[in-house]
């Protein structure tokens, strides 16, 4: 009977505190829900953290296996030196040639200065107007009214030419050899049997009888002289030593024979030039016989590939990495920064062949 009493008093305590209780224990289950979601948020945003910790290590890798495939390069890329082949009409019919009479288009010349200003304000240092044959189109007077506004407007410290040599006239040097600090002549050989053989042959104009004459005019005229010569199966056995050291060039450029997909090569093709194909053994024997000659510049394929920046004659980069010309859109129409995006140009590449090198007359000491 004694023990009953205790357990009757405490069943009146919990039925007293029935009711606060369960009040209580209503008012606390949000503040429990609310807690937990707190909780499971907190550490969500801290897993989260853990793993943007690690991402960058993923993103630097996969940065790096851009930069190798574009080239290498940070931020957008310069057009520090570009080649600019405004026309594709020529007087020649060279064999190997890799930017043929595709089409006969010339920008209006007000356009052109536009598009040359464009480059110099994305950085442009030096222009090399070729072709085609540059002095062709209104017998050069359009080239000439465009190096004079390179040099005299824009201020580049370099403007070039590369020409075949058959059409210039010391008129145009009178006129306009100020505004040029170099003039590359293209000669392949010293036999003029082997240039007609080649396709620079020009009814009676003595290929290498004109390269005398011009090498004398930029002399007068105060224009650094270069030769380039493209070595092939008709050519790559020739010793060309003596010529050369007579002549005497800034510069020597040697290039190795080169295929281009629908240029000279392929369907579309207006050349055929594989049977000018030399191997690079072959063009290595040709560098070996002239390496005493000191303007000697060689370049084979692997060094010429994606180290240009070529403009068409619609100023279009013209990509080569799959072997053949795929235009990016025109810089008159979206700028210079967006096109250049497609032209395949490797930096390093240009950087690693010595394309950026003394390269303005006023700079170069000159024996003229």
């Amino acid at each position: 009977m004694g023990v009953l009493v205790p357990l009757a008093s405490a069943g009146r305590l919990l039925s007293a505190f029935r009711k606060p209780l369960t009040f209580l224990w209503g008012s606390l289950w949000p503040l429990l829900l609310w807690l937990r979601a707190t909780f499971w948020l907190v550490g969500t945003n801290w897993r989260q953290k853990q793993q943007n910790r690690e991402e960058p290590k993923e993103t630097r890798e996969e940065e790096e296996d851009n930069e190798e495939e574009g080239g290498g390069c940070d931020g957008p890329l310069v057009p520090t030196s570009v080649n600019y082949h405004f026309t594709r009409q020529c007087n020649y019919k060279c064999g190997f040639c890799f930017h043929t009479a595709k089409t006969s288009f010339v920008l209006p010349l007000e356009e052109a200065k536009r598009g040359l200003l464009m480059l110099k304000e994305a950085g442009m240092e030096k222009i090399n107007f070729s072709g085609g044959e540059p002095f062709l189109h209104a017998r050069g007077q359009y080239l000439g009214k465009l190096v004079q506004f390179c040099k005299e407007e824009l201020c580049l410290p370099s403007v070039s030419i590369v020409s075949n040599g058959s059409l210039i006239q010391e008129r145009w040097f009178a006129s306009y050899g100020q505004y040029l600090d170099i003039l590359a002549i293209s000669c392949d050989s010293f036999d003029e049997e082997v240039n007609i053989l080649i396709g620079r042959g020009q009814g009676k104009i003595n290929h290498v009888e004109n390269l005398r004459r011009l090498r004398g005019w930029c002399r007068d005229y105060r224009v650094a002289f270069k030769i380039n010569s493209v070595i092939n199966r008709f050519n790559v056995g020739e010793d060309m030593r003596e010529h050369i050291q007579e002549l005497r060039p800034v510069r020597w450029k040697v290039f190795q024979c080169l295929l281009i997909e629908g240029e000279n090569s392929g369907e579309g093709a207006l050349k055929e030039a594989e049977r000018f194909l030399i191997s690079k053994e072959e063009f290595e024997d040709f560098l070996d016989r002239h390496k005493e000659v000191s303007c000697l510049v060689p370049e084979c394929n692997d060094k010429m590939k994606d180290s240009y920046l070529i403009l068409d004659e619609y100023m279009r980069f013209l990509n080569c990495q799959k072997g053949r010309k795929d235009p990016s859109k025109s810089i008159l129409d979206v700028g210079v920064e967006a096109a250049i995006k497609f032209s395949g140009f490797d930096e390093q590449a240009f950087l690693k062949r010595g394309g950026k090198y003394v390269w303005s007359k006023a700079d170069l000491k000159l024996d003229w």
